[in-house]
């Protein structure tokens, strides 16, 4: 397995540093202490690149062209930019490791692809006329925060819209798009920069891994349900009432889900990162609802006033976890075929987590002078057709 710990080329020149990738790879490479970094943008001199062509131990070209006025600047800025580095690189005799991110789209026959392609070609002629290893990315669309919104990505554009309340043009639902996520994209970039190592396809290519296949469609059903968990405007605009369901997606370790939620997140306007909740209150204090997760079930906070008992009812299959943070109060159980009463004292002064088994009736009573305050877990969302719970005195 590869050393992740493995020290990095210095020092590492970034071409496009400015762009939606460099900003990830520039701040990943700042926070593994990297500091030696050559950063070349759009308004640089080619004699700074000239520059950071003689000192470079590691080129990572990410430069390129996307929306041009004229066709013409694709050329330029894809296939001329790169031949231009190419060549200040050899005339400095520089054999350092080139690694280059192309698009899928190389493979068309139109002005990007075709520019994309020449830049291909480009980084393979020069790894075979020096000797320097080469590793040619070609990726999906990219998708992850800081990615430019209303340009060429439909993630960033329906993430930046829906979280606003704004409309998105859905042309064709069931089109499928093949994406990469930012973090998968400067891993691998870090792997050929530590070991050289890149998964190849069978005609040479570097390709990113994992690839996430989604339709249109599956894609702004799956933003618009993030928009509905947050309630506000956002979910109104879902034609969703203004109340949070407070859902939480799949956030499985590798799932095209966790990375589309926090790509979505990232995109939140900076004055709606906070959202209401629900409070069910009474003169016994509230119980408010927090999150809810298709198969982790959901976290509520309760809080109750001084000499308050809640609960006295039992559940057959349904199980919870108190945490009570704030406060002291007395958790009571009884097996609903015994007359056995087993308290637990709790506090917010020492944090414990009391299980609340199946089978047993019980309640929790507020024995301190202030609220106490209760985190609870349960390993279901409330269903009120299915509810699973019988009343019952301790």
């Amino acid at each position: 397995m590869p050393n992740e710990n493995a020290a990095l080329p210095s020092p590492i020149l970034i071409t496009g540093a400015g762009g939606f990738v460099g900003r990830n790879l520039v701040a990943t490479l700042r926070a593994l202490g990297c500091e030696d970094l050559l950063l070349f943008e759009k308004d640089d001199t080619l004699e700074t690149l000239a520059g950071y062509c003689r000192r470079a131990a590691f080129v990572v070209h990410l430069a390129g062209i996307n929306r041009p006025q004229d066709p013409g600047e694709f050329y330029r800025g894809n296939a001329g930019l790169t031949e231009t580095m190419l060549q200040l690189l050899a005339e400095h005799g520089n054999r350092a490791p080139v690694a280059v991110t192309s698009s899928i789209q190389a493979a068309l026959d139109n002005d990007y692809g075709k520019s994309k392609r020449m830049a291909e070609d480009a980084i393979f002629a020069h790894g075979k006329a020096t000797g320097a290893p080469v590793y040619v990315f070609r990726m999906e669309g990219v998708f992850g925060k800081w990615c430019r919104p209303n340009y060429n990505s439909v993630v960033a554009t329906f993430c930046h819209n829906i979280a606003r309340g704004l409309p998105i043009e859905v042309r064709d639902p069931a089109y499928e798009l093949p994406l990469v996520y930012i973090d998968d994209v400067v891993q691998c970039l870090l792997d050929v920069m530590r070991h050289g190592s890149a998964r190849m396809d069978e005609e040479g290519f570097c390709r990113i891994h994992p690839v996430h296949r989604v339709t249109l469609g599956q894609l702004a059903e799956t933003l618009q349900g993030f928009a509905r968990a947050r309630g506000g405007d956002a979910a109104k605009a879902q034609g969703a009432g203004g109340l949070p369901t407070l859902a939480v997606p799949n956030l499985a370790a590798d799932s095209f889900e966790k990375k589309l939620y926090s790509t979505y997140l990232s995109y939140l306007p900076e004055d709606s990162f906070a959202y209401d909740l629900n409070m069910h209150c009474d003169a016994r204090g509230s119980f408010t609802e927090f999150l809810r997760t298709p198969e982790r079930g959901q976290v509520s906070v309760n809080i109750s006033r001084p000499g308050i008992v809640k609960g006295n009812h039992w559940h057959h299959t349904k199980n919870e976890k108190f945490l009570v943070v704030r406060g002291e109060g007395v958790i009571r159980f009884r097996r609903i075929d015994s007359d056995q009463v087993i308290e637990y004292r709790v506090s917010g002064d020492k944090l414990q987590v009391v299980d609340i088994p199946c089978g047993y009736t019980h309640n929790i009573e507020n024995v301190g002078d202030g609220d106490l305050v209760t985190v609870m877990w349960a390993n279901e969302a409330f269903d009120p057709d299915r509810p699973d719970t019988f009343a019952l005195p301790v």
